[in-house]
């Protein structure tokens, strides 16, 4: 059996668009076609069995996240297989695995949207796209002290996304396994 990630954006931070992971297991195990569902972390990282549709999967979760909590999030799928392939090629080996992050997109970015975030970078930020997968190494000032924040992300790369550290992409490759 193959299994997924579902990642969900911006969900309990700073305690807002609370979504409590044992009811969203709860919901979605209830309401949804989604099995072998875990969830790892509050920050919205949902494991489970490959969905035979992975597009109407994630507007299933989405749905039954509105409707049951009042939150409306981005959903973005990846494989254990994607994990891992992004992961491999991430071009910043080097980094903190709690400064190097991936930007897991819905889709490609907007024309131009590299250049237009290359111009807000720190000295010490550096960042590339891999595939779907935006990876962003925020330097010894991590995300804290970045100009890429979410409004000039959203306004820049056109389409949905929502990122991670290192550390838990290499967990939910794991888990994931």
């Amino acid at each position: 059996m193959s299994r997924s990630v579902l990642l969900l954006r911006a969900v309990n931070v700073s305690g807002r668009n609370r979504v409590p992971m044992g009811r969203l297991r709860d919901v979605l195990a209830a309401e949804t076609d989604l099995a072998d569902i875990s969830t790892y972390i509050a920050s919205g990282n949902i494991v489970c069995a490959t969905p035979p549709d992975p597009e109407a999967a994630r507007a299933a979760v989405r749905s039954v996240i509105q409707r049951e909590f009042g939150v409306d999030t981005p959903v973005i799928h990846r494989t254990h297989e994607q994990l891992v392939s992004s992961e491999s090629a991430q071009p910043f080996p080097e980094g903190d695995v709690t400064f190097v992050h991936a930007m897991f997109l819905e889709g490609r970015p907007a024309s131009g949207a590299l250049g237009a975030l290359e111009e807000r970078l720190l000295p010490a930020e550096r960042l590339a796209l891999v595939d779907d997968d935006l990876w962003i190494d925020y330097g010894e000032g991590g995300v804290h002290s970045t100009k890429l924040t979410k409004a000039v992300l959203d306004r820049a790369l056109g389409v949905a996304g929502t990122a991670r550290n290192l550390r838990t992409i290499r967990t939910l490759i794991e888990l994931a396994a």
